[in-house]
């Protein structure tokens, strides 16, 4: 019978170890920083400037920021508004992309969010397709991507010309992505930035950093429907483990804002501004539990994908 320390030699033969004690990561963004703040949720213009006036009230450097009700629920004007602010700040405006099925009318993404952010079947996969070029051609350079096969296909598209080059390609959490061999899988169909479970131990998230250089994507505070776990103390560990890592401030009691729009009034703005003050919060925390993670960073970001206008 193979005994778990044989299991375990044979995951780091491997290349996969199975970590007890997570080393410290000494990986970087391009600008020296271990950590960025991602604000997820932003779901048009009026939010995005949301964001942008609360990051300034409150000194809360934010790079990226990231939309979950996709392209297709955004006008061209929308599109635009927002990528000329982010091209002017300097942050990253990610869109998702296209239909899925939990919109659709299959009845499997009703019972379990496991295929929530799948493509069904090539059409929609082409629709992610038609959102991708239409964002790209109006200046957004980040894309949020929630089927693997959609995914591939992208990278193709960026490998022969059709897409920018430097087009981020960021997965989304609906993609489960807990271990470091399907860490390594989504880089090789073209991954740019990863999307990793909300619920991975500080060893784990080690794992995953060991088997990937790509920045890691990590709710720190998790919506109710992907966990609701507020990991708040365990964020120098996280960045000591995983750097570099995006931690994404999503919200605990929030309702589900996706498609948004009109309809929702002033809730999408405030919900903004509320995430912007949980990255505050954890700032405040991290800087008196670790000061050297909160250093100044050495240069102008010169990887992420700002907007071209």
């Amino acid at each position: 019978m193979t005994s778990l320390a044989d299991l375990h030699a044979l995951m780091a033969r491997l290349g996969h170890p199975v970590l007890q004690a997570p080393p410290v990561s000494g990986a970087r963004f391009a600008d020296g920083a271990a950590y960025r703040f991602e604000i997820p949720s932003v779901e048009g213009p009026e939010v995005l400037a949301a964001v942008v006036e609360e990051a300034d009230r409150l000194g809360v450097p934010v790079h990226r920021t990231s939309q979950g009700s996709g392209v297709m629920m955004l006008s061209d004007e929308e599109i635009s508004a927002m990528a000329e602010l982010g091209a002017e700040r300097g942050i990253e405006v990610n869109l998702f992309l296209g239909p899925r099925a939990a919109w659709d009318t299959g009845g499997q993404a009703k019972v379990t969010q496991a295929v929530g952010a799948a493509a069904r079947g090539n059409a929609m996969v082409a629709a992610c397709v038609a959102d991708a070029l239409r964002a790209c051609e109006l200046g957004i350079r980040s894309l949020l991507v929630g089927d693997l096969g959609a995914l591939e296909v992208l990278r193709r598209l960026k490998a022969d010309g059709t897409l920018p080059a430097g087009l981020v390609l960021k997965t989304s959490v609906l993609v489960p992505l807990t271990n470091g061999p399907t860490a390594a899988v989504f880089e090789r169909l073209g991954a740019s930035t990863l999307n990793v479970g909300t619920d991975l131990t500080v060893p784990q998230l080690a794992e995953v950093r060991a088997a990937t250089s790509l920045p890691i994507d990590l709710y720190l505070e998790v919506p109710d429907d992907q966990g609701g776990f507020v990991r708040f103390y365990e964020a120098v560990e996280i960045v000591r483990a995983a750097a570099p890592v995006y931690l994404k401030m999503g919200l605990r009691n929030a309702p589900n804002i996706y498609p948004s729009g009109g309809h929702l009034g002033v809730i999408p703005k405030e919900l903004g501004r509320e995430r912007v003050r949980r990255a505050a919060l954890v700032r405040r925390l991290m800087e008196q539990l670790d000061p050297g993670l909160t250093e100044p960073p050495s240069g102008r970001p010169t990887d992420l994908g700002v907007p071209v206008v």
